[in-house]
């Protein structure tokens, strides 16, 4: 990773940020200084600023944290898949936790993509004037479930229009800490990148603020499991159905922190946050164990709908719970409730 760093002049004052850093940043392109600012790599005078709006200060100090490159074309790899539905424009797979979307620092192979280029050699398209799939939508790394991909250019234009307006099915099963007060509800809170870690999303409290993005997920428990207070009668924790109305990064862990049920295993938003204080007994015992065994976040996306963006027919595709997570839910319903 490198880093440039770019004292503001007087005649700079008042410029967008994103406009400032393509001028003064070198080869840095406006798009390309919009999307490390949204990414939390920028900070103005040490703080962090996500707004690519935020206007220019004379003799402040802009450094700009460059992620180190990776290569320019994804390299073809035989990887197997599990597909789940496969025509001449799309590819619907069930993707297992552990598996990047995208090459990335750290990941730069054995993705997805990797995959896919293997499987589809000679199917694909030019889609945006390169051989590659078109990748319309993205499971974090440790996300498990089915996803979509688009093997042409039409098909990626219409599945991008489908996310875009919100035409489209899925549902995602997540395990967490506690359940939902109401069991049944909205989360409507705006979204950005954290000031404090780059590398975090969080809620914002100006949902009108520029660096916060509109987010909905609509929720409910479908079981719950034992107790954490034989007092309160609170649930140790719950199964819960999560419907997307948006899909902004990191959306669901978020949301479910910020209602105060983190995802079980969330390495992020909540592992510190694990079953404890269960009480004593088989069934308590079984239900830690499996809690701290969870190495990533229980999250599954379990069902994916919508209409083939050619063809036209309604498509709907279900993804069974992986091992893990259903081991999880068999260990909590051993979990005794009065």
């Amino acid at each position: 990773m490198s880093r440039i760093e770019i004292t503001a002049a007087p005649e700079d004052a008042g410029q967008r940020l994103d406009a400032f850093l393509a001028a003064k940043g070198g080869e840095i392109s406006r798009t390309r200084a919009k999307a490390l600012i949204e990414e939390g790599a920028v900070t103005v005078d040490g703080a962090p600023e996500v707004s690519p709006r935020a206007a220019i200060k004379p003799g402040s100090v802009y450094a700009v944290a460059l992620p180190a490159p990776v290569a320019a074309e994804p390299q073809a790899e035989n990887i197997p898949l599990d597909i789940l539905f496969e025509d001449a424009h799309l590819i619907i797979l069930n993707k297992p936790a552990g598996m990047a979307v995208h090459p990335a620092p750290g990941s730069e192979d054995g993705t997805l993509v990797n995959a896919l280029l293997h499987h589809c050699k000679g199917q694909l398209s030019g889609i945006g004037g390169v051989e590659r799939p078109g990748i319309v939508h993205r499971l974090d790394k440790l996300t498990s479930g089915v996803m979509v991909a688009a093997k042409t250019e039409p098909a990626h234009t219409g599945l991008a229009a489908l996310f875009e307006h919100h035409d489209i099915e899925r549902m995602y099963l997540a395990v967490t800490r506690g359940a939902p007060r109401p069991l049944v509800g909205t989360v409507d809170a705006a979204i950005a990148r954290s000031q404090t870690d780059r590398k975090k999303m969080s809620v914002h409290r100006n949902p009108d603020s520029p660096a916060a993005r509109r987010a909905v997920t609509h929720y409910k428990a479908i079981e719950t499991f034992g107790e954490r207070d034989k007092h309160t009668h609170v649930p140790a924790a719950a199964l819960i159905e999560c419907r997307l109305e948006t899909g902004r990064t990191h959306q669901i862990r978020v949301h479910m922190s910020h209602i105060g049920v983190p995802v079980l295993g969330d390495p992020v938003y909540g592992r510190q946050m694990q079953l404890t204080a269960l009480g004593s007994g088989e069934g308590h015992a079984a239900a830690i164990a499996a809690a701290k065994a969870m190495t990533r976040q229980s999250l599954h996306a379990a069902v994916l709908g919508f209409d083939h963006p050619v063809t036209g027919k309604t498509l709907r595709f279900e993804s069974p719970l992986p091992d893990d997570m259903a081991g999880l839910i068999a260990a909590l319903r051993r979990l005794p409730k009065d």
